[in-house]
């Protein structure tokens, strides 16, 4: 991550992987584990094959690091069991876990300023107008595919999949997973705009890109 120093690279790589490390000790269900930790794993990967010559902003990068948590927490007690959220859930008399719901949330807030910020950098779409509508639906994209996956895992293993989905017996979960992905890239993208638009500024300007 060439926007920081090597302090604070070190500082990223620690928070990341002391959660990783701590979600794979003991998970609910390491298959479950398995399946909600990969796509955080693999974003790892694409980032360290990019990042010398397309080094994302600090933001993205502490965005990244957050929903890379969240994937972590989940994988290790799977979305339907996470603690703190049975305890919300029983405060408030509630019928379901729902720390599924933050993350779909974030499922949308966090990419959209990824898409953000590589169609502003690579001059993909200029307009704002356009821009914001382009990464909403880059959200959604994401958002529609990774429930597509669940689908195909379902059919794939049955009823091992059950705490993968999270359904809790919620009937519309796919499509109240993929409005909350709408309004966490609605959110995103009116709440950390201009942050980013400076950041952006600051490594063009370095980076020439």
């Amino acid at each position: 991550m060439a926007v920081y120093n090597r302090q604070q690279q070190g500082v990223w790589w620690g928070l990341y992987l002391s959660v990783l490390i701590w979600s794979v000790i003991d998970p609910k269900d390491y298959f479950t584990w398995m399946l909600e930790v990969a796509p955080t794993l693999a974003g790892l990967v694409v980032m360290v094959i990019t990042y010398k010559r397309f080094p994302l902003t600090p933001l993205a990068y502490v965005l990244i690091l957050l929903f890379s948590w969240l994937l972590m927490v989940g994988g290790h007690y799977t979305y339907a069991h996470v603690p703190l959220f049975d305890w919300l859930r029983d405060i408030t008399g509630g019928t379901r876990n729902n720390f599924d719901k933050l993350g779909h949330f974030a499922q949308g807030f966090v990419p959209a300023i990824i898409a953000r910020e590589i169609f502003l950098r690579q001059k993909v779409v200029i307009g704002k107008y356009w821009l914001f509508f382009l990464v909403v639906c880059v959200c959604m994209a994401v958002s529609a595919v990774y429930e597509l996956v669940e689908w195909w895992v379902a059919l794939l293993s049955g009823g091992s999949a059950e705490a993968f989905l999270a359904l809790q017996g919620y009937t519309w979960d796919t499509q109240s997973d993929m409005f909350y992905a709408l309004i966490g890239a609605v959110v995103g993208l009116l709440l950390l705009s201009r942050w980013h638009d400076r950041q952006i500024a600051r490594i063009s300007q370095a980076t020439g890109r």
